[in-house]
């Protein structure tokens, strides 16, 4: 099994309501942020790409046939040559709404307070926690730290990247591979992009809003 859709496109642009819309067309599964969550040892794979390291993409992805959202988007140009035949699926929205969700929501990710203390207290006794951890590191590393430069909290300049992002994905990816997209416009634009029928009676899926993302948030720790 390999690779079929590669998603380019920043968190907060609808990913996980496009990983449960790709899975209903039979692209299963689809590998989001929330794979790694729940698989932390997958960690390791994620470190290497950061790191500039080779990566084994088919033992990572075994079992997947589409992957967006964070850690994926950084590396889609990788998993284009690697993937030749998959397509690339650029989802976006509107700047100003897109970082107003992000600040509230991924932006503040990671446990705080005595879920902190909990967390640290129990980390000798728990290797998931330990994995959970590098992940958190890992992301604060590669998108606030590296991609937005320490400067997230400034607007002007994290909109200015998230649209420099989607300019670059523009020009490096060939046309007849890769759908600009926002979940808004439902399956037509997908299905069409992808070769598959529309699902008949069945509304496309809109998952995790700000209020849910928040609540999952909170019972992860």
């Amino acid at each position: 099994m390999a690779i079929k859709v590669i998603g380019a496109g920043f968190g907060r642009t609808g990913t996980l309501s496009i990983k449960a819309a790709l899975e209903e067309l039979g692209f299963s599964k689809c590998y989001h942020m929330v794979e790694l969550l729940t698989h932390p040892s997958d960690v390791k794979f994620w470190e290497d790409a950061s790191q500039g390291k080779p990566v084994n993409w088919d033992a990572l992805f075994d079992g997947y046939q589409a992957i967006v959202d964070y850690p994926g988007y950084r590396y889609y140009s990788q998993l284009m040559q690697h993937y030749p035949d998959a397509k690339v699926l650029l989802s976006i929205r509107d700047a100003d709404s897109w970082y107003e969700s992000t600040l509230k929501t991924i932006y503040q990710a990671g446990p705080k307070g005595w879920k902190k203390l909990k967390m640290a207290l129990s980390l000798p006794f728990s290797p998931k926690l330990r994995s959970l951890v590098r992940i958190f590191r890992m992301a604060d590393k590669d998108v606030w730290v590296k991609d937005f430069q320490a400067k997230f909290e400034e607007k002007p300049y994290a909109i200015g990247i998230f649209n420099q992002h989607i300019e670059e994905v523009k020009r490096l990816v060939p046309p007849e591979r890769l759908l600009v997209y926002q979940v808004k416009e439902g399956w037509e634009p997908l299905c069409h992009f992808l070769g598959v029928s529309v699902p008949p009676d069945k509304p496309f899926p809109h998952l995790n809003d700000r209020a849910t993302f928040q609540q999952a948030s909170k019972e992860l720790y």
